[in-house]
């Protein structure tokens, strides 16, 4: 299915609103043909001698056309700003299924371009190619029955008109789709870059890397200006091509009109320059729809990505258990790769409490990937509660695992906001709880604001230690049986540390826990420790 279809059938759920629009843009066209024909025929009635007066009709007809097309213009914009909100809630969902471990290798410059850039792009391929397109194809038998009555041979004007109308725009097209793969690329870059700068700002600062920096987001600009430039000349040609056969057209209608009837003459005459007023601005759509197909392709090929690990045609039910048994699992992430490790087995009974050691790039993530389905083992399978996971819906094994990573995020929002992803249903009550558990509500309750207190971006306003805090309270009302911790404390001093841990045994009793970690600090409670020694699991105590 082609992804401008792919689209429009996403939009499809608002086609009262676009048929309204479509409904009001066509009428109001109608009328304004009807008032350039009718004021033709009483300017050439005048010309001939008649009295000059203006018909109570062409008044009414005015007035109409002006209504039409201011309920047009609103009518048209609720319709669209409500396809593209669809639009963004549904792309935005397609990447969540299939980026639930991060982005991984796409860069989020490129993704923040599809998702902003790519999606504004596809804001006129209702208004400004559909619609217009739709009043051209709409003119064509208007035009004929007009030149028809003027002479025979004025039919001939159809020639520029359907050239300027159709051809041109065609040729529009087939420019900008050459262009926008260029664009769209450039312009991803250069988001990449400016996020980069932006988001490494302190360390730019400390290596002195201004310069560097300013002069790589100065060359991804100058490629995006440049590929601006080659479309915007391309564009300039064919809207002068299009212009003179506008005027070539309305000249011969008017050289026509010396053999034909004067008053059908000049009502053709005045309904041609109207029409080609109109469809004038239809190379311009040309361009914006060929960039509006590639924009839609990358917008669908993100958004239609699917989950890393296909889910089963006839999910599995849930087991009632959650222990957990990874039977003979090798992994690697592609052919070429040496492996992270082969014939791994590992138990985590229900409720017991086991941490995993190593090295960085020893694996240890790598466990966790494939029990939240984010990758799938090359042989052998990981069971949950006896079942293949594989076998599992991801999103039901994922509410059974409460998951706190060394990136783990705090949105620019409230405290309980932030909270709340862990579940959107809790009361303050549970929050509160949640805050308690993990020592954090005296510090929110001495807040002025208390839970509505803003965090900032990333949790700014508090320490790295509290932030943690958060995070683990946000995990922790999830309610699930089982917790996984890959590196929780990364980036905390010693003692904060220690301490997080200190509340993390607290707070986690009777769950089924997995740490994983490079060393342990001394006050975790464990009921078991696994290490890695090359790319083998070792039982460091029991």
């Amino acid at each position: 299915m082609s992804p401008v279809v792919r689209i429009a059938l996403l939009w499809a759920r608002h086609s009262g609103w676009l048929l309204l629009a479509v409904l009001l843009s066509l009428a109001a066209l109608a009328a304004g043909v009807v008032l350039m024909g009718y004021s033709g025929h009483v300017l050439a009635m005048v010309i001939i001698g008649g009295a000059l007066a203006v018909p109570a009709l062409l008044a009414w007809v005015g007035i109409i056309r002006v209504g039409l097309r201011y309920g047009e213009r609103v009518v048209g914009h609720e319709a669209i700003f409500r396809a593209l909100a669809s639009l963004r809630v549904w792309m935005f969902r397609g990447l969540a299924r299939g980026a639930a471990g991060g982005l991984g290798l796409r860069r989020s410059g490129d993704m923040l371009a599809r998702l902003v850039n790519d999606v504004d792009t596809l804001d006129g391929l209702f208004l400004r190619i559909f619609v217009p397109l739709l009043g051209a194809v709409l003119l064509v038998p208007m035009l004929a029955w007009t030149l028809n009555r003027e002479h025979g041979l004025a039919l001939l004007v159809l020639l520029p008109f359907c050239f300027v109308a159709f051809w041109v725009p065609w040729r529009a097209v087939r420019a900008a789709e050459e262009n926008a793969g260029k664009a769209g690329l450039a312009m991803a870059g250069l988001r990449t870059a400016a996020l980069d700068a932006l988001h490494g700002l302190r360390e730019v600062k400390i290596f002195a890397a201004e310069g560097r920096m300013l002069a790589e987001v100065q060359a991804r600009e100058a490629r995006l200006l440049a590929a601006q430039r080659d479309l915007a000349t391309e564009a300039a040609r064919l809207n002068a091509i299009a212009f003179i056969a506008a005027q070539g057209g309305i000249l011969l209608a008017i050289v026509l009109g010396f053999f034909g009837l004067p008053i059908a003459a000049v009502a053709a005459v005045l309904v041609l320059t109207a029409a080609f007023e109109v469809v004038l601005g239809l190379p311009r759509a040309g361009l914006l729809y060929g960039q509006a197909r590639k924009a839609a392709a990358r917008v669908v090929q993100a958004a239609e990505a699917g989950p890393p690990v296909p889910e089963p045609a006839v999910p599995a039910p849930m087991p009632s258990r959650n222990a957990i048994a990874f039977e003979h699992v090798s992994f690697r992430y592609t052919p070429d790769r040496p492996w992270v490790f082969e014939n791994l087995s590992l138990q985590l009974p229900e409720g017991s409490r086991t941490a995993i050691l190593g090295p960085s790039g020893a694996g240890k993530s790598t466990i966790a990937a494939l029990l939240l389905k984010l990758v799938q083992p090359v042989s052998g399978q990981i069971r949950f509660g006896g079942t293949d996971i594989l076998q599992l819906p991801a999103e039901a094994l994922r509410h059974r695992i409460a998951y706190l990573g060394q990136t783990t995020h705090l949105f620019a929002d409230t405290i309980r906001n932030n909270l709340l992803l862990g579940d959107p249903a809790a009361d303050d009550a549970r929050l509160w709880a949640a805050l308690e558990a993990v020592q954090m509500a005296d510090v929110v309750g001495a807040l002025p604001e208390g839970l509505d207190s803003w965090l900032g971006e990333g949790g700014a306003t508090v320490s790295g230690g509290q932030g943690r805090r958060l995070a683990l309270a946000r995990t922790l009302l999830m309610n699930a049986p089982i917790i996984l911790l890959d590196e929780p404390c990364t980036g905390l001093d010693a003692a904060t540390e220690q301490e997080f841990f200190r509340v993390f045994n607290t707070a986690t009793e009777g769950r089924t826990v997995l740490l994983i970690l490079h060393r342990l600090t001394g006050v975790e409670q464990l009921d078991r420790i696994w290490r890695f020694t090359g790319n083998t699991l070792v039982a460091a105590a029991g």
